[in-house]
């Protein structure tokens, strides 16, 4: 058996660095580690809550609304408020502007760049994926970063700014939109409904959303050529590497459920382990056997954690701690996401072929063609003139809790006051329960489960089959360690 380390990863937000131990030319066992400390619930402690919603934000650049999102609902949890028509409508536009342009970007920037490398020279898709997405040459850089910008304007009309915007606030959102201004942000959505179907699907975002099974998956990508559409092409070449044959992990899945609507949510909250189940918030604990922090062996509730360094932990390997969901391992994102919401086409795919490379990124493509036409409703359903914001008083003493849905999965926020200031503040976000370490029972993260058994060639330093399983999850490191 021989041992292989891997690291820094490119194209990762933030440092990851994984040890493989490989026995006949696959991965026989992994550890994922995250090798730098941030620690911003440190940065929180005695401040005046009202601080999060400036501090919480800057944790990460490229989803920093799902952490305004998640900070202001636990604050409005803390204050018992109530959000108006107006402000709900536009939080979920100014998150779901967030969300799409982060699954947009990881296809055409992040992941897909991989297979336009020499090792795949030969393959039959090859001279339409060098040409389409070869790092910094292809032609998906020259239209697809353009229409990415255009839609982030979004962000302006909607939020003032991007990212780190101070517009979410605990009672809605602050940035009023006026008429003038939602007909240009109707006009936007349209935009770039338009390259979504033209390049992207080469079909209609409702009939993608409409696929309901396996079978209806690979009749739709038959119809036409791989290189008539980036979906197709995707398509293609998974067919031909068996994506769908790896990186299986626990096939256990959360949501924290997205997107208030006037009843419940539009993807509701659940975990799905073989059945859908109600997600119990209550069994959510933090282990830290394996992580370089400070507090005891035994899993804690968040609202009861610590987030300090201690590098003389024995047995630790990562600065990311080990949440469970009642001692379990799960998956979260848009896979987990749509299992949860009972996407037919995803319910199938996990059915047949369980969570792996494929059907993650058909998941997070498929959120594409669900979400823009109901941002177009939730556009058009804005009232300008009407409240956008409800006011509220903070509580000398209190307990607040923010789960919301991020691009990469289910984020959560731990709030509590004393004497009007914050006594604790814990998150758990998305990569924190893909990426992490072993548990006290030994347990490997989803990840690590994930790359259990990925195949290494004899000569490969760098395996592009666990480059395809890593990104196929979409890590953000530097919200895992905060």
């Amino acid at each position: 058996m021989s041992r292989l380390v891997m690291g820094p990863f490119n194209r990762v937000e933030g440092d990851l660095e994984v040890t493989l131990d490989v026995a006949d030319g696959r991965v026989r066992e992994a550890r994922v580690n995250v090798p730098l400390y941030r620690g911003f619930e440190a940065l929180l402690y005695g401040r005046s809550p009202l601080d999060a919603l400036v501090i919480a934000p800057r944790i990460c650049g490229i989803c920093s609304v799902s952490q305004s999102v998640a900070a202001a609902a636990a604050l409005a949890s803390a204050m018992n408020l109530a959000t108006p028509d107006n402000g709900r409508l536009a939080s979920n536009l100014i998150l779901a502007t967030e969300n799409l342009a982060d699954h947009f970007t990881h296809f055409h920037l992040f992941f897909m760049p991989d297979f336009a490398r020499e090792a795949y020279r030969g393959r039959p898709w090859f001279p339409a994926a060098e040409a389409r997405f070869k790092a910094l040459q292809g032609s998906a850089t020259a239209d697809a970063l353009p229409a990415r910008s255009q839609f982030l304007t979004l962000m302006g009309y909607l939020a003032g700014k991007w990212p780190h915007t101070l517009s979410l606030q605990p009672g809605g959102s602050s940035c009023a939109v006026e008429t003038a201004e939602k007909m240009r942000v109707y006009a936007l959505l349209r935009a770039f409904r338009d390259y979504l179907e033209k390049r992207l699907f080469g079909d209609s975002l409702e009939a993608v959303a409409a696929l309901d099974s396996v079978e209806a998956l690979e009749k739709w990508a038959g119809q036409k050529a791989p290189e008539s559409s980036d979906f197709r092409l995707f398509l293609e070449i998974a067919r031909d590497l068996n994506l769908n044959q790896l990186g299986r992990a626990t096939d256990r899945f959360l949501s924290y459920g997205n997107y208030q609507e006037e009843e419940g949510r539009l993807f509701p909250a659940g975990v799905w382990d073989g059945g859908l189940n109600p997600l119990a918030v209550e069994t959510i604990a933090e282990d830290i056997s394996h992580s370089w922090m400070m507090g005891p062996v035994e899993p804690l509730p968040p609202a009861q954690g610590v987030t300090l360094p201690d590098l003389s932990r024995t047995g630790a390997y990562s600065w990311c701690k080990a949440p469970r969901l009642a001692g379990k391992v799960v998956e979260t994102g848009a896979l987990a996401r749509q299992v949860v919401a009972g996407h037919p086409l995803v319910r199938d795919l996990v059915a047949k072929e369980g969570g792996n490379v494929r059907s993650r990124v058909v998941a997070r493509l498929l959120e594409l063609a669900l979400v823009l036409p109901r941002m177009e409703a939730w556009a058009l359903a804005l009232r300008p003139g009407g409240p956008f914001c409800a006011q509220g008083t903070l509580p000398g003493e209190g307990r607040g809790v923010g789960m919301m849905e991020a691009a990469r999965g289910s984020l959560g926020h731990w709030l509590e006051i004393h004497n009007g200031r914050i006594h604790n503040y814990q998150i758990v976000s998305p990569t924190t329960w893909n990426f992490s370490p072993r548990d006290i029972d030994n347990v490997p993260g989803a990840v690590e489960q994930a790359l259990a058994g990925t195949p290494v060639g004899e000569n490969e330093t760098e395996p592009l089959a666990v480059q395809h399983v890593v990104r196929s999850f979409d890590p953000c490191m530097v919200c895992t360690v905060h």
